[in-house]
């Protein structure tokens, strides 16, 4: 039978040791290379009258994914399920992962009735806008 080895852009030749990539794969060893479990990655970008969100879920379907908001904490979750007749197959190798993702971001500064959220392309974007701040009535005050 033949071996499958997944690919590792970052193996170099042996003659170029680095001391640090050395260290990062003593800890990817150890602790596993993480990438099947962590959170998905985000980035916040401030356009002034809003946050926009882009969360990279790639592989989901827009039905997978739920957001909920809850006492200031929006919580973005993506579930991928394995399909009950892939189980079926003589799999050599599986890499893809299965589970549940979840994120909490604090939106106590947001205006949750105006968040819009759309997903295209493996991208969740949300436009969340900022609460306005109410500035104190000024009034004058007579001296009597």
């Amino acid at each position: 039978m033949f071996e499958l080895i997944p690919f590792d852009r970052h193996m170099r030749s042996v003659s170029a040791y680095d001391p640090f990539r050395a260290f990062d794969e003593m800890e990817r060893s150890f602790f596993g290379n993480g990438s099947a479990l962590s959170a998905f990655r985000t980035d916040v970008i401030d356009t002034g009258d809003a946050y926009k969100l882009e969360a990279e879920l790639p592989g989901f379907n827009k039905e997978d994914i739920q957001l909920d908001v809850e006492n200031d904490c929006l919580t973005i979750s993506a579930e991928r399920k394995q399909n009950s007749e892939e189980k079926k197959h003589n799999v050599i190798k599986r890499e893809r992962f299965y589970g549940s993702y979840s994120r909490s971001f604090d939106v106590s500064g947001i205006q949750v009735d105006g968040i819009q959220a759309s997903y295209k392309d493996g991208i969740l974007t949300l436009v969340m806008p900022k609460k306005q701040e109410t500035l104190p009535a000024s009034r004058k005050l007579e001296i009597q």
